[in-house]
């Protein structure tokens, strides 16, 4: 058994549900190593509402237009890899349903505290990315954020906050490159060892070069198309169920859901504890969606509503 930045491998390979329990085992086990005097409380916030609006309105002026088909963004985009972990193959070609924004950053502590009203952060900072948070609980502070931005007339009836789907997330990760990295192939500059990844440096957060605590969010270089922290920082809630490989994965960008095996929801984006490899565009991972890590955060899309999609909405 060997690790490859966190992509668990076997030889032969171990079935899908024994991974699944080991990465999630791991991950847990993460959580509880950070020291206990970085871990805040999780409180109730004492904002106020003109603070709350505030930070919405900014909120909704972070969000990058993409257009697939027009100017620099592709119809279609090559999702996978030929040699990459198992779980990314075989590579295919999608075809991104239709228009939609993307949040620039990881949603902000901040932002968090607004719409859910308290902060689970273990590692605390307004503009750090939020963590210790599970995939039901970033639903729904995209439901709830929905409802508040609806009322502050920020987005119309017809839009939604939601979590990106995991092919709107690598096409967006990959910004119209083939490479393995939206800066190149290489992560690793001349004369690195070890966990040196000099190229990615200026771009993302890894445990060759995070400090061991979050940093504001936006603090490196964007990608090609303005977005932050695509590689690194935090893993990243997508909607998807997790599948254990895309051989019957569907062409399009919709959400992949429908496996009954596991209630386990894909990840992306690689972490500040990850090696890099990791924080390659397609490196993605499965976890149950009751999990919480101080490695796991979420992004947000923006985004007209699905004809005929009736989502209950938490308030």
């Amino acid at each position: 058994m060997k690790w490859s930045g966190h992509l668990l491998t076997t030889s032969p390979p171990m079935p899908d549900t024994l991974r699944i329990c080991l990465i999630t085992t791991l991950i847990l086990g993460i959580a509880s190593t950070a020291p206990a005097q970085e871990k805040k409380d999780d409180k109730k916030s004492p904002m106020t509402p003109a603070e709350r609006q505030a930070l919405l309105k900014t909120f909704n002026g972070e969000f990058v237009a993409i257009t697939p088909g027009k100017g620099k963004f592709p119809a279609t985009f090559v999702m996978g890899t030929k040699g990459g972990d198992a779980s990314e193959r075989p590579p295919r070609t999608v075809k991104i349903a239709g228009a939609f924004s993307m949040a620039k950053y990881e949603v902000p502590q901040n932002l968090w505290e607004a719409v859910m009203g308290k902060n689970p952060s273990r590692w605390t900072g307004p503009r750090n990315s939020v963590e210790m948070l599970s995939w039901q609980e970033a639903v729904v502070f995209c439901q709830r954020a929905t409802l508040m931005m609806r009322a502050e007339k920020l987005i119309g009836a017809d839009e939604e906050i939601r979590l990106p789907s995991e092919a709107e997330w690598e096409y967006c990760c990959r910004a119209g490159t083939t490479t393995a990295y939206s800066f190149g192939d290489k992560a690793q500059a001349k004369g690195d060892t070890g966990k040196k990844a000099g190229l990615l440096d200026p771009y993302g957060w890894h445990n060759g070069n995070a400090a061991g605590n979050d940093p504001p969010v936006g603090a490196l270089k964007p990608n090609p198309w303005g977005l932050y922290d695509m590689h690194g920082y935090l893993w990243e809630f997508v909607a998807d169920a997790w599948h254990a490989d895309y051989k019957r994965a569907p062409t399009d960008s919709r959400a992949w859901d429908g496996n009954k095996k596991f209630v386990s929801r894909v990840i992306r984006s690689g972490s500040w504890r990850d090696r890099y490899p990791s924080l390659r565009s397609a490196a993605r991972l499965p976890l149950p969606d009751h999990v919480k890590s101080d490695a796991i955060g979420l992004r947000c899309v923006k985004a007209a509503v699905i004809s005929g999609d009736k989502k209950k909405v938490s308030k």
